[in-house]
């Protein structure tokens, strides 16, 4: 037992001790990296979102593609069409307007509106101009404003008689709301368009009222010529069309057709320009009497005195119920341009700048050299303001 040479050492461990470590591995053999030590979670790094790594391994490779917005409509002409049709109908109820009015625009703004679809947006005008009041309410102002300013865009699809509406339209929607501004750019910026279109008016005559109803009558007439023409040349007098084989017979016709056509299409031209003149003339008289209506305002003042004079000097070119409407604004506006030399504003009362206002203010009061007010002071506002 005394020979014993391990006696009270420990007993020898069950598995070997690790190899040394080594700069270079043994032939035949790769290096393996030691796996990296755990990072320490923090409090605050559970509040964060999950590291990229984790995320490729959770989340599919579709969640990481980014959101784009479609600045077109891929739209069919017959979808372009009903989305026209569904738009003029709602556009009709005020309380529709706003939200119908700017998906119109969305199909302005998107190129939808084009010479095959220009008249199912025409319909959309007409049913926003439908009600004579409905462009002049406060609410709906700015999208009339912002609509009808769109509509310029596409106004090369329109035929033109649409464009001649268009300009109507535009001169109550547009120019007629922007005299409704606290800007005082932009109502001098109205009443230039207004001086320039009544400038563009032809003369017009008394008579022009007359002409009018005749020429509705007259075209009344000639429809119902037409059809009763159309059912007296019925079927039953050519039934097989053996008149186009008689010879002469056809281009007698044809040149008779051709002239009654032209005929048709001068005359129908001529009301046409009528009609427009006339509804421009309205839309203008509405907007001189919008004006008239903001003269109260002081800065309003002197441009609307400008564009009523200018209206007067080209009464002329207005009907005589229409002169009568302008005669009168121009001596209302005479009277109270002499109210205001004489020193009176529109409301009758003395107009009076900032220190007449205080003058008048302090008159009375009393007032203590020792910055006190009342009690027996003697020294009245009069004397401090001279």
């Amino acid at each position: 037992m005394a020979d014993n040479l391990f006696l009270g050492l420990p007993p020898p461990s069950a598995r070997p001790p690790p190899p040394a470590a080594t700069d270079h591995p043994p032939k035949g053999t790769t290096k393996t990296e030691a796996p990296p030590a755990p990072v320490p979670i923090l409090k605050s790094a559970l509040k964060r979102s999950k590291p990229p790594e984790q995320q490729t391994e959770v989340e599919p490779a579709a969640s990481k593609k980014r959101l784009t917005f479609k600045t077109t409509v891929d739209a069919s002409e017959t979808q372009v069409i009903e989305a026209m049709q569904k738009i003029a109908s709602h556009i009709r109820n005020p309380s529709k307007f706003s939200k119908a009015s700017k998906l119109a625009m969305q199909l302005i703004q998107a190129g939808s509106v084009k010479p095959g679809t220009s008249d199912h947006f025409f319909e959309i005008l007409e049913a926003a101009m439908s009600s004579t009041t409905a462009c002049t309410d406060p609410s709906l102002r700015a999208d009339y404003i912002a609509l009808f300013s769109a509509a310029q865009d596409v106004v090369d699809c329109l035929s033109k008689k649409q464009k001649n509406q268009l300009t109507t339209w535009t001169m109550r929607a547009v120019v007629g709301n922007d005299l409704y501004t606290d800007d005082s750019f932009v109502f001098s910026k109205a009443a230039g368009r207004i001086k320039e279109a009544i400038s563009s008016l032809p003369v017009a005559t008394k008579d022009d009222d007359v002409e009018e109803a005749e020429a509705l009558k007259d075209e009344k007439e000639v429809a119902d010529e037409d059809a009763s023409s159309q059912s007296d040349k019925g079927v039953a007098f050519d039934p097989f069309g053996l008149d186009a084989l008689l010879p002469g017979t056809s281009k007698v016709d044809e040149r008779a057709k051709a002239k009654k056509d032209t005929a048709a299409l001068s005359k129908k031209a001529e009301e046409e320009s009528k009609r427009f003149l006339k509804s421009q003339r309205e839309a203008l008289i509405l907007c001189l009497e919008i004006a008239a209506r903001r003269y109260k305002i002081p800065w309003c003042q002197t441009v609307i005195d400008i564009l009523v004079k200018h209206a007067f000097d080209n009464i002329e070119r207005f009907t005589s119920r229409q002169r009568d409407a302008i005669n009168k604004l121009w001596a209302s506006i005479r009277e109270q341009q002499t109210r205001r030399k004489q020193g009176k504003s529109v409301t009758g009362k003395l107009d009076m700048n900032a220190f007449e206002f205080l003058q008048e203010k302090y008159a009375n009061e009393k007032i203590s050299i020792r910055h006190s007010v009342g009690g027996s002071g003697d020294r009245r506002a009069q004397q401090w303001l001279g």
